[in-house]
């Protein structure tokens, strides 16, 4: 179900390169990478988790509501990390000249799908 899930996202992003779904703890999931790329997603994923829990207590202790969205733009790859329960996130890693509209959208859309199966 989540490696479904997954390869229907990336596939249909220009420039996806992988996804994942983890916990905040750093333990993946799930892993999907698309067969012609070269993308160590679960560690990207996991050096990143701990800031997902850094910002999620940030938004608690300020009262703004739980995170919900996360995305990071560096050089060379763009994350996109969306809360699935208050334990587990999806990550999307794509190309910096990816679509990063269509990503968001398409791991928006999916999330009901991967929260029901969580």
């Amino acid at each position: 179900m989540f490696a479904d899930t997954l390869r229907k996202v990336v596939d249909n992003v220009d420039g996806a390169l992988a996804a994942v779904i983890m916990g905040l703890d750093g333990i993946p999931v799930e892993t999907y990478v698309r067969q012609n790329d070269k993308v160590d997603v679960n560690t990207v994923a996991m050096e990143f988790s701990f800031i997902l829990g850094q910002v999620r207590k940030a938004g608690d202790s300020l009262q703004v509501g739980g995170l919900e969205e996360l995305s990071v733009k560096a050089q060379r790859l763009l994350l996109v990390c969306r809360m699935l329960s208050p334990q587990y996130f999806v990550a999307v890693a794509i190309s910096p000249d990816g679509n990063f509209g269509k990503c968001r959208y398409l791991v928006r859309m999916a999330t009901p799908t991967l929260v029901a199966a969580l």
